[in-house]
């Protein structure tokens, strides 16, 4: 079992933090990179970029969002408790340089898979600015945390209940025309990695984004996380789960996310009319 040693609900409990036993993993994790996690025997694989590790305590902290029946049942699990298995790391490492002026833009539970990277680059001596984005000012995420991690830190609400009033692409937009950045890392919501990116592409701003396709061995051998790149056939497992924005299908992404929406719809109802009966 991989126990979870630190438990915290976050964004009014729909966004879930562990801190979770792992000192093989966390010995040898790396920004960018993910753990494949299943509950108990009869759970799902899901698989979840590392939001930080700690070699030196031995665990990794992974967030996600309850959306379906498997984090659900995540959710339920508590301090002491834990995983029956975690695999990992898996997926290539982000590639680390220093470049000059970097904007990292991070959406949703997206602000955890970028807060090691963003950390990461700033240590490496870029000049790094960060613009972190949710819906209202009670869903937004880890903002002290993303502030040590960067120089310079941009909020956004899509209501304007904090920070600026609409979305992380006009911030952006704010310092490409500020000239000198060099790199554009976005992680979060397909929709908007596909805007940064469409965003980008004219400035000619190289533009990294983090895909989340359907997973289920994260080894490259199922060939359920395909993404089409540049014309081509790539895995997320292995050869991501970071690719040149320019390059990536995003609408093909979109629709296969969309493929078991219904079938997820009813085993999370279910679950949860099954909990709530217990």
């Amino acid at each position: 079992m991989f126990k979870i040693v630190k438990r915290e609900e976050m964004a009014e409990g729909t966004v879930i933090l562990n801190e979770i036993e792992a000192p093989l993993i966390a010995k040898k994790a790396k920004p960018g990179q993910f753990v494949i996690l299943k509950a108990n025997e009869e759970g799902e694989r899901i698989p979840l970029t590392m939001a930080d590790t700690d070699p030196d305590k031995g665990t990794i902290t992974i967030i996600y969002m309850v959306v379906g029946k498997s984090t659900a049942l995540f959710k339920t699990l508590k301090v002491g408790e834990g995983f029956q298995d975690v695999i990992g790391p898996l997926g290539k490492a982000t590639h680390l340089e220093k470049v000059g002026k970097v904007v990292c833009v991070g959406g949703g539970t997206g602000v955890a898979v970028l807060h090691p990277i963003t950390r990461a680059l700033k240590e490496i001596g870029n000049d790094v600015t960060c613009i972190i984005g949710a819906r209202t000012k009670d869903l937004l995420i880890l903002e002290s945390q993303m502030k040590a991690a960067s120089n310079d830190l941009r909020v956004c609400t899509d209501d304007g209940s904090y920070g600026h009033h609409g979305f992380v692409t006009d911030v952006l937009k704010e310092q490409l025309d500020a000239g000198d950045v060099k790199l554009v890392v976005g992680i979060g919501p397909v929709p908007m990695m596909k805007a940064l990116a469409n965003l980008t592409k004219p400035y000619g701003v190289k533009t990294l984004v983090s895909l989340n396709p359907i997973m289920i061995d994260g080894t490259g051998m199922c060939g359920g996380c395909r993404v089409t790149v540049g014309g081509k056939t790539k895995f997320a497992c292995v050869d991501g789960p970071e690719f040149d924005g320019h390059q990536v299908n995003f609408d093909e992404l979109m629709l296969r996310l969309q493929a078991y929406c219904e079938e997820e719809k009813s085993c999370y109802e279910g679950f949860c009319t099954l909990q709530d009966a217990s």
